[in-house]
C-alpha cells in the first residue's frame, strides 16, 4: 500500500484482533473470500435501481451478481422464490429496519417493539432513533420476575394499542423467541409482524433457533453477526397480494438510497454460500454449547446471569449485583480490554443506572467460536472475566 499511515493502522488493527479476546455479541471474522469479494473491482460500480432495470450502463455482470445472491439467500433459509421477496441492497441493518416502517407505517403511525433497556434495538422505535422520531413507538418488555418475555402482557398491551406493526427480534436477549406466539398476538390486533433476525441469522441458517419465516411478514437481518458476512443488510417480504414485497424495494430504493455497494453484495452473496455447508452448521451448534457453558461456569462463579441462563449467541451478567455494588458495567468492561477480554457494557432489564454506565455485560461467543474454541477454553475464559472483576 503507498499510503504508509492508513496501511500502518490496518496492520495495527490487525494486530489488536488476533491479540483480544473478542466476546462482542455482534462481531464475527469474515473468511478470506468474503474479504476478497468487499475488496473486489465490483467497489467501481454504480447501479442505481435493480436487476434488470438499472438507471445506468454496464451492469449486466452486476445483475447476474445480485440475482444470484437472492437466490442464496432464499436456499439458505428454504423459501420459496413464488412465496418470498428479498432485497439485498440494505447497507446496513438500521437503514433495513427504516425502510419496512417507511413502506408500510403511515407517518405518527405506531412501531411496537422491545424496550432499548430490557433488549430492544434503537431502530425498534426508540426516541434518539430516525424510527422513534416519525413513529411512535408503543414499547414492551420482559417480566421482571423471570427477565423473559411475557407474551400474554405483550397481548394485552397490543390489544390496547392496536400498532401498525410489531417488531419481534431484538440485540440483548439471550432467550429463544416463540414467533408462534407473536403471529397470533399480531393477528388478534391488526399489525404487520416484522422480525428482526439480525442477531440470530446465522443460528437459523444453523438450524439451532428456531426460523421465524413461517409466521413473518418481513424479516430483516444484518449479515455480520452469527451469520459471519460483511457488514450489511437484507430484506425478506412475502409475495401476496399485499405486495409488500414493491413497497418495501420502493423504500430502499429511491426512499432511502441511491446506488447499493455492490461489492458488499458480493460479500452477501460469498457469505450466504458458506453458511449452506455442514461445517456451518457445526459451527452453528458449538456456539449454543459454548454460550451455554460459558453462562453455566460464570453461574458457578457467583455471577448473577440475566434471566438464569441463555438459548443462543449472548448472554448478559449483572455486574452490580454479581460485586454487591463493587462494579458498574462500565468499570467492567474497561478492566476486562485492559487485560485483552473486549466486551461491552450494557442494560439490564429494568436497570436503574445510566446507559453510559450501566450494571451490565453483554458477552458473545460467535467470534471466538470462529477461532475454533470451544467448552474448555469458555470455561478459561469465565475463570479469567472472575479472576479480573474480582482482583
Amino acid at each position: 500500500m503507498k499510503d504508509k499511515q492508513i496501511e500502518k493502522l490496518i496492520k495495527a488493527e490487525e494486530k489488536r484482533q488476533k491479540e483480544v479476546i473478542n466476546l462482542i455479541a455482534s462481531e464475527n471474522y469474515v473468511s478470506k473470500d468474503v474479504l476478497e469479494a468487499l475488496g473486489s473491482v465490483f467497489t467501481n460500480k454504480y447501479a442505481e435501481g435493480y436487476a434488470d432495470a438499472r438507471y445506468y450502463g454496464g451492469n449486466e455482470i452486476v445483475d447476474e451478481l445480485e440475482k444470484l445472491c437472492i437466490d442464496w439467500a432464499l436456499k439458505l433459509f428454504k423459501l420459496s422464490s413464488r412465496k418470498w421477496a428479498v432485497n439485498v441492497q440494505p447497507l446496513s441493518g438500521s437503514p433495513a429496519n427504516l425502510a419496512v416502517y417507511l413502506a408500510l407505517v403511515s407517518p405518527n403511525g405506531k412501531i411496537m417493539g422491545m424496550e432499548l433497556s430490557h433488549g430492544g434495538h434503537l431502530t425498534h422505535g426508540h426516541k434518539v432513533s430516525a424510527s422513534g422520531k416519525f413513529w411512535q413507538q408503543i414499547s414492551y418488555g420482559v417480566d421482571k420476575k423471570t427477565e423473559q418475555l411475557n407474551y400474554d402482557e405483550i397481548k394485552k398491551i397490543a390489544l390496547k394499542e392496536k400498532p401498525d406493526i410489531i417488531v419481534a427480534g431484538f440485540t440483548a436477549y439471550p432467550r429463544k423467541i416463540d414467533w408462534k406466539k407473536f403471529r397470533e398476538i399480531a393477528d388478534a390486533c391488526g399489525a404487520y409482524l416484522m422480525v428482526d433476525m439480525s442477531h440470530i441469522a446465522g443460528l437459523v441458517a444453523g438450524g439451532v433457533h428456531s426460523s421465524p419465516f413461517p409466521y413473518a411478514d418481513m424479516v430483516t437481518t444484518t449479515t455480520h453477526k452469527t451469520l459471519r458476512g460483511p457488514r450489511s443488510g437484507m430484506i425478506f417480504s412475502r409475495i401476496d397480494k399485499r405486495e409488500l414485497n414493491k413497497k418495501i424495494d420502493k423504500a430502499v430504493f429511491p426512499g432511502l438510497q441511491g446506488g447499493p455497494h455492490i461489492n458488499q453484495i458480493a460479500g452477501i452473496a460469498v457469505a450466504l454460500k458458506e453458511a449452506m455447508t455442514p461445517e456451518f452448521k457445526k459451527y452453528s451448534k458449538q456456539i449454543i454449547v459454548n454460550t451455554k457453558t460459558l453462562a453455566q461456569e460464570l453461574k458457578k462463579l457467583g455471577w448473577r446471569i440475566v434471566s438464569g441462563g441463555t438459548d443462543n449467541h449472548l448472554l448478559l451478567i449483572d455486574v452490580v449485583e454479581s460485586t454487591s455494588g463493587k462494579l458498574s458495567g462500565k468499570e467492567a468492561s474497561a478492566r476486562l480490554e485492559k487485560e485483552g477480554i473486549i466486551v461491552n457494557k450494557n442494560t439490564i432489564p429494568f436497570d436503574v443506572r445510566n446507559p453510559a454506565d450501566p450494571s451490565g455485560l453483554r458477552l458473545g461467543t460467535a467470534a471466538e467460536t470462529t477461532r475454533g474454541k470451544k467448552e474448555k477454553d469458555f470455561i478459561k475464559i469465565a475463570q479469567s472475566i472472575d479472576q479480573i472483576l474480582r482482583k
